[in-house]
């Protein structure tokens, strides 16, 4: 290697591996044809737990819960038989009333939480991977790749995208680390950066000309790499292989936009202007962005973030309060701000209730919705955020008929009954075959019909 000058080096493969950062952030293109009868998957993931006197039935005079900075279980007197049983329309529920034969209520789902981490940053980055407390050994939380992953991976989804993940945190100015803002992960401490500026979202989604000037970035770059490869050294040829292989996914991706290019038209949505959005307005909008490329074919696996735990800067949440709020403060005061609490819980639930709509809206080739198609889950990983419990989650789930799902009830489950049991269900009625998911210990066969 000693023909290969410092300043040759930078020139060549500099260029290269400066250009790849940003091919992977470019707008890569607009639709593509419907993915007529194909399977979608989509987390919609609410932070922070909820206020479980307006969200569970029977609860409501329960006693205001105390802060615990640790996991906590709080005991109820609430005793309800294992089985499917009729939903009641709680404050929080109640938007999902008149489309109860639409969704269900599962009640009574864990995970195990793996002490000495902290509380919020596992139940986010843990939530979609649910692995076995102590059993991870390149992260200090129980956890791994998470079931969006698997499944695009298993299903060998033939998409532009393989998984797209949608953030509704705007803020970049916090404390925190990226454990407490990201439920995707490609595996132990490898996030899947989520995507938060909707024009950004827009052009990278939906911006054909974008598409064509990567390519031609991409031609570049291999050109230049592939001349820098044979003054290379053994293993230095082995790492510029791998790189190789990353650009040619790209090209492959680029060329299945650039060949459907022609739908383009069909997609009604307009560029999303760079203003400050009101909350309410930006998470509607990041929901219309999301199932615009799940209709359209440019994936079919996503997650949803509505906003991330234990994140101290405040949000206006325009419409509710006349000041920010910061959602995790208040949480561990729920003596003080109870009312305030469940008019977020129920913001969300009008938000969960939006992207419903939106996907029940989009008629596929079989003349089936696009709900029908997609595995749709709203959750999050405390049942309350005061105790910081991780027993009794809110679950909810939508859409799938088509697959076999059936709706219109709450299936309460066994006390310690695991929240893998409902990723290996939803797996297996992707077709995925497994065994096991995480710590499941069974497939949940009462929410389907087939």
């Amino acid at each position: 290697m000693s023909s290969l000058s410092r300043r040759r080096f930078l020139k060549g493969a500099g260029g290269a591996v400066l250009a790849l950062p940003w091919l992977e952030s470019l707008s890569l293109g607009q639709a593509v044809a419907s993915s007529a009868s194909k399977s979608c998957w989509v987390m919609f993931y609410v932070p922070i737990g909820v206020v479980r006197r307006a969200f569970f039935p029977g609860e409501a005079e329960a006693a205001i819960p105390k802060f615990s900075s640790d996991q906590k279980e709080i005991p109820t007197d609430v005793q309800i038989a294992l089985g499917r049983h009729g939903i009641e329309w709680t404050p929080t529920l109640s938007p999902l009333r008149d489309i109860g034969n639409r969704v269900s209520f599962l009640t009574g789902l864990d995970r195990t939480y793996q002490h000495g981490t902290d509380v919020h940053a596992q139940c986010g980055s843990c939530f979609l991977s649910a692995v076995a407390p102590n059993t991870a050994t390149e992260s200090a939380y129980p956890q791994g790749r998470t079931l969006d992953h698997i499944l695009a991976e298993r299903l060998d989804v033939r998409t532009p995208f393989r998984t797209l993940e949608f953030s509704c945190n705007s803020h970049k100015d916090n404390k925190e680390s990226i454990y407490f803002d990201n439920v995707s992960w490609y595996g132990e401490g490898q996030v899947a950066p989520s995507m938060r500026d909707p024009r950004k979202v827009y052009r990278r989604l939906f911006r054909t000309e974008d598409a064509r000037a990567s390519r031609n970035i991409t031609d570049l770059v291999l050109e230049d790499a592939r001349s820098l490869r044979r003054e290379l050294g053994r293993q230095d040829q082995e790492k510029l292989g791998e790189y190789f292989e990353s650009i040619r996914a790209i090209e492959r991706r680029i060329e299945r936009l650039e060949g459907m290019r022609d739908s383009l038209a069909t997609v009604d949505l307009a560029e999303p202007p760079e203003a400050h959005l009101p909350r309410g307005e930006y998470i509607r909008l990041m929901g219309d962005l999301m199932v615009a490329a799940l209709k359209s074919g440019l994936t079919r696996v996503a997650t949803f973030m509505v906003g991330p735990e234990r994140w101290d800067t405040p949000y206006r949440y325009e419409g509710l309060f006349d000041s920010p709020r910061s959602h995790h403060q208040m949480s561990h005061n729920q003596h003080k701000f109870i009312d305030d609490l469940e008019r977020v819980d129920l913001f969300h639930m009008e938000c969960f209730r939006y992207l419903v709509d939106r996907l029940a809206e989009a008629t596929e080739d079989d003349g089936r919705s696009l709900l029908d198609h997609t595995v749709l889950t709203y959750g999050s990983g405390l049942g309350d955020g005061a105790t910081h419990q991780y027993s009794d989650l809110p679950i909810i789930t939508a859409g799938g008929e088509a697959l076999g799902f059936q709706h219109g009830a709450r299936q309460h489950f066994a006390d310690g009954t695991p929240l893998a049991n409902l990723w290996l269900t939803q797996a297996r009625s992707m077709g995925v075959a497994m065994d096991r998911f995480a710590d499941s210990v069974r497939s949940l066969d009462s929410l389907r019909t087939i």
